[in-house]
């Protein structure tokens, strides 16, 4: 029996996005009615405008998207039953705040961290993430050469898409301490890789893996989600900044990092980018188990 007004599932019209728990909410006001939570949106292109009943017990994580407020009930509400809130920027291309929350158990960290500690089991996980840049397998090649092999490739990559966009292309330059003074197609990857370490940093904290251990990355406090996030670059994060490199040209008035930003999360909510990302950290941290090598 359902419990009318308390857990919302009778009148709940929000379904989760996809099968992984994942509920996007923006342009309105988020509060506790009755028990359960309660949005009112003035409509955002997916949402019309009206009051949605959201069944959290069954959601994983709440992602607050730009023009979205939520009640200090909200906070306790999803506190108490586990449900991560997460502030993100238009499609998930900013992640401005990630709960260590996760999923109810610390069975995937525990994971990670049994392969990321055994020698062995590491090298094939940086193997698989290699073999998922690069598009196929190379088991005999020692890492420095799978590298070498991963640098030369990306390099012909950043020519084929700026000539597809008809963008000028000197070479991949970044200065960190002064960013702003690369070029337009070189600022731009820089604010495209920010958006997918954004994306990637969502999806790593709604399955409870830890940041910190990286398999390629190692030294950096989000090293796994730079690793994540690296598997994007020649399919989404190089071709959205030159697109909106484009884009800019034609428009000066707007900022290119705004350029970027909105193609970016178009991009992401067409592809299913985060969770395609989950599913890929899964099949990461289980391929082995599936096929009764672990």
């Amino acid at each position: 029996m359902v419990l009318h007004g308390r857990l919302g599932l009778e009148s709940a019209r929000i379904p989760h996005r996809d099968r992984h728990g994942l509920i996007w909410l923006s342009r309105g006001r988020l509060t506790v009615e009755a028990g359960t939570l309660c949005f009112r949106t003035a409509g955002d292109g997916e949402l019309n405008s009206g009051r949605y009943d959201i069944p959290f017990q069954m959601v994983s994580m709440l992602l607050l998207g730009p023009g979205t407020t939520i009640s200090h009930d909200v906070l306790r509400l999803c506190a108490r039953h586990g449900t991560c809130i997460v502030a993100v920027g238009e499609g998930g291309v900013r992640a401005y705040t990630a709960p260590p929350h996760g999923p109810g158990d610390s069975a995937l960290a525990r994971r990670q961290a049994l392969l990321w500690s055994d020698t062995e089991k590491r090298l094939t996980s940086v193997r698989r993430l290699y073999a998922w840049r690069l598009g196929e397998e190379f088991p005999n090649l020692d890492l420095n050469a799978l590298r070498g092999m991963e640098g030369a490739r990306m390099r012909t990559m950043y020519k084929t898409v700026a000539q597809q966009c008809g963008i000028k292309w000197h070479g991949r330059r970044y200065d960190r301490q002064n960013p702003n003074a690369a070029d337009l197609p070189n600022q731009a990857i820089n604010h495209s890789a920010t958006a997918i370490e954004a994306a990637a940093s969502i999806a790593v904290a709604s399955v409870g893996a830890l940041p910190q251990l990286g398999f390629i990355h190692e030294h950096s406090s989000i090293a796994f989600v730079l690793d994540v996030a690296d598997l994007y670059r020649a399919e989404i994060t190089v071709p959205v900044a030159f697109r909106a490199v484009r884009i800019h040209e034609r428009h000066p008035n707007v900022p290119l990092e705004r350029c970027v930003r909105r193609l970016a999360g178009k991009e992401f909510r067409t592809r299913r980018l985060i969770a395609t990302m989950i599913d890929r950290i899964k099949e990461l941290f289980y391929a082995d188990v599936r096929s009764g090598d672990a």
